[in-house]
């Protein structure tokens, strides 16, 4: 059962178009300006500040949504992590996604050390409600330790080659962190982060492994969930 949409009252624009404008930023690398002239072009005037706050109102609000539309999340969990400067000093970001690479949870953290690793599996185990039947990481120290005492009935594998999944679905952050020329602020990070890695994956099915008919039919129904968690029913049109 889907949530019921967002309030939108005492918002001047559409929720048609503030959907759009939140959908259009984390879904492709684009900057709150590119954002802006998109919408320009469309004919609809609204500054790069508004969608600025428009994204960090609604872009939780719509991730947390989705993420209460999808399926239990697979019994393979994958762990990784990946180094993010901010502000010049040097910060991990964990991930955990599934065998069907549907992003389960991430968290910023400061350190790579067991008790940052035994944090991320708390977190990770509240957050999905469940425990995974295999966990795959890389060979960090951190991870044995961790897994020793949050999830010591849990299988654990660790080789090189077999974390991939994880390590892929660090790419569109990559992309994401080079079109806002880096992260201003942990929490600042940690807030975008969390709606990204909500609302990316929704639109990013695993075309390779579909023919262009049934990719098309996926993203269609995609798009209908998009437009029922956020109380829209279409896109704003071309002026």
């Amino acid at each position: 059962m889907l949530a019921d949409a967002p309030s939108y009252r005492g918002f001047r624009f559409p929720r048609e178009v503030i959907a759009h404008c939140v959908w259009l930023y984390h879904r492709f690398a684009l900057s709150l300006r590119d954002v802006e002239e998109l919408m320009l072009e469309r004919g609809i005037e609204v500054s790069h500040e508004t969608i600025h706050q428009w994204t960090r109102r609604f872009g939780p609000v719509y991730a947390n949504a989705l993420r209460r539309c999808r399926p239990k999340p697979g019994d393979k969990w994958h762990l990784d992590e990946a180094f993010v400067k901010i502000q010049g000093r040097q910060r991990y970001l964990w991930r955990a996604v599934d065998q069907d690479g549907n992003v389960l949870d991430i968290l910023l953290q400061n350190r790579r050390d067991e008790a940052a690793a035994r944090r991320f599996l708390r977190k990770l185990m509240k957050k999905t409600r469940s425990v995974p039947r295999v966990i795959v990481a890389d060979k960090l120290r951190s991870y044995g330790a961790a897994h020793r005492h949050e999830m010591p009935s849990v299988e654990r594998r660790s080789h090189k080659g077999l974390n991939n999944r994880a390590e892929n679905s660090h790419q569109p952050t990559r992309e994401r962190e080079r079109a806002m020329k880096g992260f201003r602020g942990v929490a600042g990070a940690q807030r975008f982060l969390a709606a990204f890695s909500g609302i990316s994956p929704h639109f990013r099915p695993r075309r390779h492994l579909m023919t262009a008919p049934d990719y098309r039919t996926e993203m269609i129904i995609r798009f209908a969930i998009w437009d029922q968690i956020t109380g829209t029913t279409d896109r704003p049109a071309a002026a």
